[in-house]
Formats: structure tokens, C-alpha cells, sequence
């Protein structure tokens, strides 16, 4: 039994073959969890990648969590797990083995020169502060997607289904490095909108590579005729679909193309036999979009980030992203991608 095992903590390679097998062993383990996301996040940014897990005397994982080690825009070192990740709970074959694994962690914390440490789910154990900056939603699936349409709004969804439907709207999967370079052209367009930088290219080039030709992901694309007007990234695996990224063109918002976007991800999903579909993180304070989700009849609830008690806190990457925005929105389009280019992965705190 775990409880009564000999257990030491091990760091492991992202490409260990134990720790893609705990991953894959877990049942509670996300697309957040594979380790292609991870090896993924670490090429783009430069970040080290690696997995800090528990194991027995005969070598069996028991618990475990990936991180990167990320350098923040003041350069300090932290082990996050994982940045420019909504959730990332640790993973445990029972409670008492996830608790020796905070201790673990802890322990590890407290060493000479040791970085502070982030885990993006909730540790209960003493030492560990929790906070929840944002939520998520998540829909509970049925094989049937006639079944999960039943929950729906009918004035605020199915309604807005119908008229992209009537609007001859057309969502089809990237399949191609054209569709690609599609939705590329899409998210930049809606990042400088928003006024905030937007990933490397070298990101979506690795996410094709390693998340969706996999078959761990889709990109999904709305088509009015010949023109795309919006489109998102599902990342899948494991029974959970999650939406990670989303773009569009306001001038088409009149037809409704999320809206049929996200019905088609969903019956995917529900093709797949998935049984959750995370609509991704929400910030507090934006009450639209919370209220979009939940209209979807997907539960919220609050996002749980925990930090070792002692890890120093950020600031400086909120007040240069605040700096950014105005330029971001009003400035040429090479401006939001070149200060993405080298200022993104400081953004590692989201």
C-alpha cells in the first residue's frame, strides 16, 4: 500500500517514459498534464521542463507534476506548474501520497538557492497559500449531444446557433498549414484588439506539431463563404476537451460564428466520448464572458492557484502589460507581434 511504502521525491525528464505512463494512468489527469504541453510551452519560451513526482522503493510513481522553471521580466527563477496554463493540478493515487508530495515540494522549497514554487490547483497542506484570481467552466457531457443541447439557453445559445446556421455559416478542422497561417491571422488581429501581446508563431508552429497532428487537439474554423471569421484551439485527451485559444472578426459577431463554433467543438467532443468540456479560464471581472459560458449550462467555479508560503510575489509583468496596451491597440500590427515575440514569456504569471 502507499501509506506504508518507503517514498522519495525524483525529478524526471518531460520524455521519462514512467512519467508519461503515470500521466496517461491518470484518470484525473487533463490535456494540461500530457507531456507533449509541457515540452511544447518549454521549446517556445526557453524555459527548462521537467516533472518533480513521488515514487516507492520499487520505483512506481505515486503522485506527480510537471513544471517549468520560468525567469521572470525581474529576473527571478520560479517552478511553476505549469505557466501559460489555466489549471494544473497535481496528480495522485490517493490523498496521503499528494501530501507527501507538498512536503516534498516544500522540503525542496526550503533548500539553498531554491526558486519558489507555484502550483496551478489547490494544495490544502500547511505551508501552502491559496488564491483564486479567475474560474473556469466546465459542461458535463452526454454521448448524445442532443442530450447536452437541452441545457442550453435557448435566447442566449440556441437561438444564435440557428441564425449562423441560417446565416449559411460553415465550420470546418484545420487541416493544412494554410488554415493554419488562417487562424494565425485571425488571433493576431484579436490580440491587438485587446491590446495585449500575442504568442510566438514558433508557439502555434509547435502546437500543430506536437498537440494537433497528434490527434490531441483540433483547431476549428468558421467559414463565412470564403473567408474565416473565427476560430479556436481545443486541446483534447483523457475525456476532457479544453478551449484554449479563441479569434474572430467583430464585423461578422452579427452572424453568430463562435456560437456555431463552439456547438461543432462540442458534438466532437461528444463523438469522442469525452466526458467534460472545459470552456478554459475566465478573469473575474469580465462578467460577459462568464455569463457567455455559463450559458452554455456549464458549472463555474473558481480557478485554485497555491504558492509555496514563502514565494515572492510578481508585479512587475501587470504593470508592463498596462504600459503595453495603448501601443498594442493603437500602433501597426508588427507591434503587437514583436513585443510578443520578446516580451511574452515574462508573461508566465498568467
Amino acid at each position: 500500500m502507499a501509506g506504508a511504502a518507503v517514498t522519495e521525491a525524483v525529478r524526471l525528464d518531460l520524455d521519462d517514459v514512467r512519467w508519461e505512463a503515470f500521466t496517461t494512468a491518470c484518470r484525473s489527469a487533463s490535456p494540461f498534464h500530457h507531456p507533449g504541453w509541457a515540452r511544447v510551452l518549454s521549446d517556445t519560451y526557453g524555459y527548462p521542463g521537467f516533472a518533480i513526482a513521488l515514487a516507492d522503493a520499487e520505483g512506481r510513481l505515486l503522485a506527480g507534476a510537471p513544471f517549468l522553471e520560468v525567469t521572470t521580466f525581474t529576473r527571478r527563477r520560479r517552478w511553476i506548474s505549469l505557466p501559460f496554463t489555466d489549471e494544473c493540478p497535481l496528480l495522485a493515487d490517493d490523498a496521503l501520497s499528494a501530501t507527501r508530495l507538498l512536503t516534498a515540494l516544500g522540503d525542496l522549497h526550503r533548500g539553498p538557492g531554491a526558486p519558489p514554487i507555484e502550483i496551478r490547483g489547490a494544495a490544502l497542506e500547511v505551508g501552502w497559500r491559496a488564491s483564486a484570481p479567475a474560474v473556469t467552466h466546465v459542461l458535463e457531457l452526454d454521448e448524445d449531444p442532443a442530450v447536452v443541447r437541452r441545457g442550453f439557453s435557448r435566447s442566449q445559445v440556441v437561438r444564435n446557433i440557428r441564425r449562423a446556421e441560417r446565416e449559411d455559416l460553415v465550420v470546418r478542422v484545420a487541416s493544412s498549414a494554410e488554415d493554419l497561417d488562417a487562424f494565425w491571422a485571425l488571433h493576431l488581429r484579436t490580440r491587438r484588439r485587446q491590446g495585449v501581446p500575442v504568442q510566438p508563431r514558433r508557439f502555434f508552429d509547435l502546437l500543430w506539431a506536437r498537440i494537433i497532428e497528434p490527434g490531441l487537439g483540433s483547431i476549428l474554423l468558421t467559414w463565412a463563404g470564403t473567408t474565416p471569421v473565427a476560430a479556436a484551439v481545443f486541446l483534447a485527451w483523457n475525456g476532457t476537451t479544453i478551449y484554449k485559444f479563441g479569434a474572430s472578426d467583430p464585423e461578422a459577431w452579427p452572424l453568430r460564428p463562435n456560437h456555431l463554433l463552439f456547438w461543432t467543438a462540442i458534438q466532437e467532443s461528444c463523438a469522442r466520448r469525452d466526458t467534460r468540456f472545459d470552456f478554459g479560464r475566465t478573469d473575474l471581472d469580465n462578467d460577459g464572458l462568464r455569463a457567455f459560458k455559463s450559458s452554455w449550462g456549464a458549472a463555474e467555479r473558481p480557478l485554485v492557484y497555491s504558492a509555496h508560503a514563502s514565494a515572492a510575489e510578481g508585479g512587475g509583468e501587470g504593470i508592463v502589460g498596462r504600459v503595453l496596451a495603448t501601443g498594442i491597440r493603437r500602433g501597426p500590427r508588427w507591434v503587437c507581434r514583436g513585443t510578443g515575440e520578446v516580451l511574452y514569456r515574462y508573461a508566465a504569471a498568467r
